[in-house]
């Protein structure tokens, strides 16, 4: 087909999404520079267009992965769309490492976990410990103990005397999970409905727990389905390598990939 002259409306049909979404990306420079018509200055898009049209809207498909990733795969865009091909590759294969990195620490926290819960000792303290000394202890802020026990993930006993939390070995042992869950990426909607699963008797499959959605839920985050969203941003990053690899063969094979 010849690509001279594209449209933004013909871009947008071709590669199926809003002219408005044409616009945003070049606006964010998600594509390469586009020339203008000096009779009307309406934008003249070409081949490489639609390539980086393509490739912006694989890298955003997914659910927004966290800051890393997101931040990750921005990088990766704006690399390509300047130009910078060969480093916008080597940032894909880092994306792919990264994604990886991610996948690795969310099913180290699912063993970590099953483990606790087939009767592993996690080491707690020889005695009760105040709110203050629980978060040195486990390095998280008195405020993340405080949301953790808000949210429903621990019930922490109290002293009948003078009200204070009183965390003994249990509580701390469900802390530590809760801790290398959180720090795994995984959203508190997610442990909740583990512990949920846990306390009506159910433990088995727990990374299905984990990664399972409740249909009634109104809203969705990426970290609710964790391994999930992880396993798509790993397809999605080899589509990335493999769409940088094409470009850049159309790119040595026409001088004029960028002018055409």
């Amino acid at each position: 087909m010849p690509y001279k002259r594209l449209s933004t409306g013909k871009i947008a049909r071709q590669v199926g999404c809003h002219p408005n979404t044409v616009r945003f990306y070049e606006q964010q420079g998600f594509l390469p520079a586009v020339r203008r018509n000096p009779r009307n200055n309406y934008r003249l898009y070409s081949e490489a267009h639609i390539d980086h049209m393509q490739l912006a809207l694989l890298a955003f498909k997914a659910p927004f992965p966290g800051r890393p990733l997101r931040r990750s795969l921005t990088n990766l865009v704006k690399h390509a769309a300047v130009g910078d091909l060969g480093g916008a590759l080597g940032l894909a294969f880092n994306h792919q490492t990264l994604v990886r990195s991610e996948i690795a620490q969310a099913n180290s926290a699912a063993d970590f976990l099953e483990k606790w819960v087939g009767g592993m000792t996690i080491n707690g303290s020889p005695r009760s410990l105040w709110t203050g000394e629980t978060a040195l202890l486990l390095g998280v802020t008195i405020d993340s103990l405080r949301t953790w026990e808000r949210n429903g993930l621990i019930d922490v006993p109290r002293n009948p005397q003078n009200g204070y939390r009183h965390y003994g070995a249990q509580e701390i042992g469900r802390l530590r999970v809760i801790r290398m869950l959180r720090s795994a990426g995984y959203s508190i909607s997610a442990i909740l409905r583990m512990f949920t699963y846990l306390e009506r008797g159910e433990d088995t499959d727990l990374r299905k727990a984990l990664d399972t959605p409740d249909p009634d839920d109104d809203i969705f985050f990426a970290a609710d389905a964790w391994l999930s969203t992880l396993a798509e941003h790993e397809n999605i990053a080899q589509q990335l390598i493999d769409m940088l690899q094409e470009i850049i063969r159309k790119q040595q094979e026409n001088p004029k990939y960028y002018t055409d």
